[in-house]
């Protein structure tokens, strides 16, 4: 990390408050992220297979221009159910766009695929989620087993026996009053690699378990043959920042944020994957928008280095930790 930024928890970025809420016996969670005021937001989608809640709110020509609150689920487009949740929570507190006789709380969510992992018919739903509103009136800044993370998994082209437990990662930075972090929940069909090093951290492992094979020479090797990749993929995630951009803006670092991902998971942005990142903007901090969107490249890498290195063997799944 370059000596200019420090590193800072996520929870101290302003305006937001993140909560978790997970089910360990079934594998599964969710993650909010609530911003009370009102975020600008943009939103850049490359998996071919996302599972999303309110993106059209997030297009340029959509009249919204700010978000109450982002959720980040397992259980693949069931979990969008849960969205509900973050919506009774925030009516209660009188959070939302005024309609007259009530608020319409404005709440995007994205969902990965963690439906293999124990028990498919156990998803997060609108219970789980007001739990994790709950959760965030403490707000955390929490890497591992934990929220959408719970049931996260990495480096699945040979199928769940040999593919390798990841979980949630934040990571933030501060240089002078600017603020930008990056939550992400890594639930890649690929390998993840060390930012820094290069060193393959998680992914496909061998068939003895006692090393890595190379996610992308497996591909090379299988390329006429047809396989299903939908075994649990989808790599979610999102950019705060305290500094002033609009939705436009937000969707332009939430773009340059993508080379995060590149920088540390292969292959990536498969038609097998739903990779999505949000942008969010919660404060009025005077930056320039491609200081911030290199920034947000590379916390969002060391976010998602830390899901993988943060997280503990759960469910009969190896972990980086196991390697290192």
């Amino acid at each position: 990390m370059n000596s200019l930024l420090k590193e800072i928890p996520i929870s101290v970025i302003e305006n937001i408050r993140i909560g978790h809420a997970q089910d360990y016996e079934n594998a599964t969670g969710c993650t909010v992220i609530m911003c009370d005021q009102g975020a600008p937001t943009g939103l850049d989608v490359r998996g071919g297979g996302p599972a999303s809640r309110e993106s059209q709110l997030l297009d340029p020509v959509a009249a919204n221009n700010g978000i109450h609150g982002l959720l980040l689920s397992g259980g693949s487009a069931f979990g969008l159910d849960a969205a509900g949740g973050v919506m009774k929570y925030l009516e209660e507190k009188n959070v939302g766009f005024p309609v007259g006789m009530t608020v319409v709380p404005i709440v995007c969510a994205s969902c990965l695929f963690d439906l293999q992992l124990v028990n498919h018919k156990v998803r997060p739903d609108a219970a789980m989620a007001y739990e994790a509103c709950l959760d965030a009136e403490n707000s955390r800044s929490d890497s591992g087993n934990i929220g959408a993370g719970t049931g996260a998994t990495v480096g699945k082209f040979h199928g769940s026996d040999r593919m390798m437990k990841s979980g949630l990662g934040c990571y933030a930075v501060q240089i002078g009053d600017l603020k930008v972090g990056a939550i992400v929940a890594v639930n890649a069909v690929g390998d993840i690699y060390d930012v820094h090093t290069g060193k393959k951290l998680a992914g496909l492992l061998n068939r003895e378990k006692t090393g890595f094979l190379d996610t992308e020479e497996e591909f090379y090797r299988s390329y006429a043959s047809l396989q299903n990749l939908f075994t649990g993929n989808t790599t979610i995630g999102a950019v705060i920042t305290n500094g002033k951009f609009d939705k436009i803006q937000m969707k332009k670092i939430a773009s340059m944020a993508h080379n995060g991902y590149a920088r540390t998971i292969r292959p990536l942005h498969t038609t097998a994957d739903g990779d999505s990142i949000y942008g969010m903007s919660v404060g009025q901090v005077q930056a320039d928008l491609d200081v911030v969107g290199t920034i947000g490249v590379q916390v969002m890498a060391e976010a998602v280095n830390r899901a993988v290195l943060s997280v503990e063997s759960m469910y009969g799944l190896k972990c980086a930790k196991d390697f290192l």
